[in-house]
């Protein structure tokens, strides 16, 4: 059975003061739900010894071991600090770093190799979009990022269609089914059935109390990578309790 996973994408925002928010979604764990929270790398190690049953990630990670990366942190640094995942190919990354797939597929195998799970996000642009090429663009990206040899254990795929992040605009339940349907066809292509099935596919883009039961309810939806809503234990707590419910 495949585990459920909701995760936290806290981008560049919190200092020591928003720890306590991770303090109080702990109220919210289930079995068979896992809950993660991507803070600032600031926060990593402060997250990591106070996070209970939530697990706590990085939010990229470069794919050398070490050198002259001036900024930059290897997952072996995320790991020695407490990190048991990390997001790699999150649009912003590839929007404003110029990731390719093959950056993202070197920094997923340098996840493995440091003992993390990689959250490995694709996801299409509203122009992509409009002009019918988004299954063109998800089967590329999930070819070109997802490393040969990924299995359930190391490997969660997060689809985060570009135009819906921040935005508050949702595609249809309809329209995620299509994509995630499709990327479970494009897995079992791949790496055969019984190890695609194993695979948590997980939603990303405007996800919120409000719509998390609907998104849920949509076939081969195993979670949600959360944004904005997963800063503060209120909004975040109810998507956790959504997932949970879809579960039973």
């Amino acid at each position: 059975m495949r585990r459920k996973l909701a995760a936290g994408n806290w981008k560049m925002n919190g200092t020591t003061a928003a720890l306590s928010e991770i303090d109080a979604m702990k109220a919210a764990l289930t079995p068979g739900v896992d809950v993660l929270i991507c803070p600032p790398a600031t926060l990593i190690a402060q997250a990591a010894a106070m996070s209970g049953g939530i697990a706590i990630g990085g939010q990229d990670c470069h794919a050398k071991d070490s050198g002259a990366h001036t900024g930059d942190l290897s997952a072996a640094m995320l790991q020695d600090a407490g990190a048991r995942y990390v997001i790699t190919g999150h649009s912003e990354r590839r929007s404003d770093h110029a990731e390719s797939d093959a950056d993202v597929a070197a920094k997923t195998l340098a996840a493995w190799n440091a003992g993390l799970m990689a959250v490995v996000c694709i996801g299409e642009t509203l122009q992509e979009r409009e002009s019918g090429d988004t299954l063109d663009v998800i089967g590329r990206q999930l070819a070109g990022s997802i490393p040969d040899g990924a299995t359930a254990s190391t490997t969660v795929i997060a689809y985060e269609p570009v135009w819906a992040i921040g935005t508050g605009k949702v595609p249809t339940p309809d329209l995620i089914a299509e994509v995630h349907d499709f990327m479970r066809a494009e897995l079992t292509g791949r790496f055969g059935a019984e190890v695609a099935d194993g695979f948590s596919l997980l939603y990303g883009g405007s996800v919120k109390a409000s719509n998390a039961e609907e998104i849920f309810a949509v076939s081969n939806v195993d979670g949600a990578l959360v944004g904005g809503a997963s800063l503060k234990a209120a909004d975040f707590t109810p998507i956790i309790s959504a997932l949970a419910a879809s579960a039973d």
